[in-house]
């Protein structure tokens, strides 16, 4: 049976402008990079030209946040005509984005909204990332995001919903291992019954990254170093679904380059130590 997911590339961080200069220069040790979409779907200048000098070197992926595949506004076709522009000039190995809404009425609230799960939103955003596949032709991955509030109307866990949602689109999955430790927090599920619940032969990239803990919840902030109950979810989702490509995202109080190619390294060693566990 043909897989449905790509050859993992290995393990990679998202390219941040501040790590440009140190990029070019040390063409550093790691195997691939995450773009955010919007950040370079302009018409040129200083961050595409960057950008095009490290995809010479490097695999690359592309990340969005602003597709809002599950909003009941229409498809934004002039957003999806720049993707597609971007992506014939990256050559991405993938392209991906959040399972949620962003905006209403046409204003964007620039943050990552949950779904209620049910089976109606199941069927509204199935269509939708079919159309958007059509046109991109290529597969989706969408991304769970991590969550503060839950819906009365739920009919479903969310890891239950998003497979489905996969399933009927026939598209894949990026899964946040820190989202799903998040949520699992804020709205006190067992994060293990995510892994369980999610259909392991539509992942194909993993999240990793910080956040804050509040006490009474977490915030997915992405402005910290990996906690350890995280690394020990990763290792968990490693055992049961294999090398799958894991990348760090890191969107504030971004350090020098080094300190995350070093927390890549735990990465790389955590990953090795759950696929021996995997084949023992």
């Amino acid at each position: 049976m043909t897989s449905l997911t790509a050859a993992p590339l290995g393990f990679g961080l998202g390219l941040r402008s501040d790590h440009y200069a140190a990029i070019l220069e040390r063409r550093p040790r790691l195997d691939w990079f995450e773009i955010l979409s919007e950040n370079y779907m302009v018409g040129g200048g200083p961050p595409l030209a960057n950008l095009l000098c490290i995809r010479a070197d490097y695999p690359m992926v592309m990340h969005g946040v602003s597709l809002s595949i599950g909003a009941s506004d229409p498809l934004d076709e002039n957003y999806l005509n720049e993707l597609k522009k971007l992506s014939d000039i990256i050559e991405p190995k993938w392209i991906s984005d959040h399972l949620c809404w962003t905006g209403y009425g046409g204003v964007n609230l620039h943050d990552l909204m949950p779904l209620p799960a049910t089976e109606e939103a199941v069927r509204h955003v199935a269509e939708r990332v079919r159309r958007v596949q059509d046109r991109l032709g290529r597969r989706l991955l969408l991304e769970n995001v991590s969550s503060y509030v839950a819906y009365a109307q739920a009919e479903m866990p969310e890891w239950q919903f998003l497979g489905a949602v996969a399933e009927q689109a026939d598209c894949l999955i990026l899964l946040d291992i820190n989202n799903i430790y998040v949520s699992a927090f804020n709205h006190d599920f067992n994060a293990l019954d995510y892994l369980d619940g999610v259909p392991a032969a539509r992942i194909q990239q993993f999240h990793l990254a910080g956040h804050r803990n509040y006490q009474s919840h977490i915030i997915d902030t992405h402005d910290q170093l990996i906690i350890d109950p995280v690394f020990e979810l990763y290792g968990e989702a490693v055992r049961r679904f294999g090398p799958i490509s894991t990348m760090i995202e890191r969107d504030d109080n971004i350090p020098p380059l080094q300190e995350l190619l070093d927390e890549l390294d735990r990465v790389r060693g955590v990953a090795a130590s759950a696929v021996r566990n995997r084949a023992a």
